[in-house]
C-alpha cells in the first residue's frame, strides 16, 4: 500500500489533514482581510493628506510674491 492510499483510506488520518487544511485556509483568508483594510486605512490617510496639501498650496497661491519670501524667511532657520 502506498502512503497516499494510506492516507485516504484512513479517516482519522483525513479528518486531520481536514482540519489543518481549513485552519490555513482561514489564516491565509485572514490575513488577506486584514491587508484589504490596512491598505484602505492607509488610502484613506493619504487622500487626507492630499487635501491638506491642495489647501496649502491654495493658500500660498492666493499669497503676493512679497508675502510668500516673508514667510518664507520667517520660517527658514538662522
Amino acid at each position: 500500500m502506498t502512503i497516499l492510499g494510506f492516507l485516504i483510506s484512513n479517516p482519522t488520518l483525513l479528518a486531520i489533514m481536514g482540519g489543518v487544511v481549513a485552519v490555513l485556509v482561514a489564516y491565509i483568508k485572514g490575513g488577506m482581510d486584514t491587508a484589504k483594510k490596512e491598505r484602505a486605512k492607509r488610502e484613506a490617510e493619504e487622500a487626507k493628506a492630499r487635501d491638506i496639501v491642495d489647501e496649502v498650496q491654495s493658500d500660498v497661491g492666493a499669497m503676493s510674491p512679497d508675502q510668500v519670501r516673508a514667510e518664507l524667511a520667517k520660517r527658514t532657520r538662522p
